[in-house]
């Protein structure tokens, strides 16, 4: 099967090129297209990263192409990395209405193109921010089903490796999923987290530990009160190390926190976490991870059927997702969900989007 990455010479998005290349996502017969946008840096930089992935993997590597036109892009699995990203180190809130601002028309110029010029059938992995509003332009122009947000499975990894981390055990042994807007608005399911090895009641006794008796109507509160002792921290190295005190849930939202206000990205673990999505597709059975999905009434909300863009747990296979999987939630999970769901669609359609 062919993948594209759109934007591919961001951070990200080499990022990604040589996880799927080194991990053998892509073997030989596969295509990787590498796109960029026509009279700018990236268009040129393409035919560069195009040769030095090839130097570099020319004994496994995929062919690789290029595209520079949006119409030209061709590919079973999309990866829309393209569009202004996220400031690291300033030290200020992320003005994400800007960032919407600035990143919607390159949505909307890669979806319609896609909708006009596309097989019908592609997947799209969308990695760029704001993401709802991404997920929210690409589902209303190709299908819902074939549209899926990565920042839901990079946070859900994220808190099932501060599970393991404090349990001392491997993260593979660890599974749970959280719903997301984004950072302190990350909703932890507790209810979902399982250890593999281990009986339910000796599972439901070590959660109990690593949870006390805190529940997420405090969570919010908690991570900001997290964030400000952490600022007070002599230096950045200490600030790290402060972090291992907190429960794991707000270990997840602090540290990529602090990774972004250390002047360093998260390249690494976000094209980790795509990846993982594009193997899923690629793999061809279905899989249980955690996404942005646009939904329709797919699960229950506030009594009602919910209908907008929320990071659920999904079933995914090559043709998208297909159905959600979400147990049953523990009264304070369904309540907060449904806060920040709320969150999420006022804040799409302020941006431009929501249904018409």
């Amino acid at each position: 099967m062919d993948v594209a990455i759109v934007g591919a010479t961001g951070d990200v998005g080499r990022a990604v090129c040589g996880a799927l290349i080194e991990r053998g996502d892509l073997g030989p017969t596969s295509r990787l297209q590498l796109v960029g946008r026509p009279g700018g840096a990236s268009g040129e930089a393409v035919h560069g990263l195009r040769v030095d992935l090839i130097d570099a993997h020319d004994e496994h590597a995929p062919h690789i192409d290029v595209a520079t036109r949006p119409e030209d892009v061709v590919a079973d699995v999309v990866v829309m990395t393209a569009g202004r990203t996220l400031p690291t180190g300033t030290g200020q809130p992320i003005d994400r209405d800007r960032l919407a601002q600035d990143n919607r028309r390159v949505f909307e110029e890669y979806a319609d193109a896609l909708a006009a010029h596309g097989s019908g059938h592609e997947v799209v992995i969308v990695v760029s921010n704001p993401l709802e509003l991404a997920v929210e332009v690409f589902a209303r122009r190709l299908g819902r089903h074939r549209v899926i947000g990565m920042g839901a499975w990079l946070d859900t990894l994220r808190f099932r490796r501060e599970i393991a981390a404090t349990l001392g055990i491997r993260r593979h042994r660890v599974s749970g999923f959280v719903d997301r807007l984004h950072g302190d608005r990350m909703v932890p399911l507790w209810s979902s987290v399982r250890l593999r090895g281990l009986d339910p009641d000796e599972r439901a006794e070590i959660v109990d530990r690593l949870r006390g008796d805190r529940t997420l109507a405090s969570f919010r509160t908690e991570v900001t009160a997290a964030k400000q002792r952490i600022s007070e921290a002599p230096d950045i190295a200490a600030a790290f190390a402060a972090v291992d005190a907190y429960p794991p849930d707000v270990q997840a939202v602090i540290r990529p926190y602090l990774t972004h206000q250390s002047g360093a990205k998260t390249a690494h673990g976000t094209a980790n976490a795509t990846a993982d999505l594009v193997r899923t597709v690629l793999d061809g059975r279905d899989i249980v991870v955690a996404g942005q999905v646009l939904l329709d009434g797919e699960i229950e909300l506030g009594g009602s059927p919910w209908r907008g863009v929320l990071g659920v747990p999904v079933a995914v296979g090559p043709d998208g997702w297909s159905r959600v999987m979400v147990d049953a939630l523990a009264a304070d999970e369904s309540r907060v969900l449904w806060e920040v769901a709320q969150s999420i669609n006022e804040s799409v359609v302020a941006w431009g989007g929501g249904a018409s």
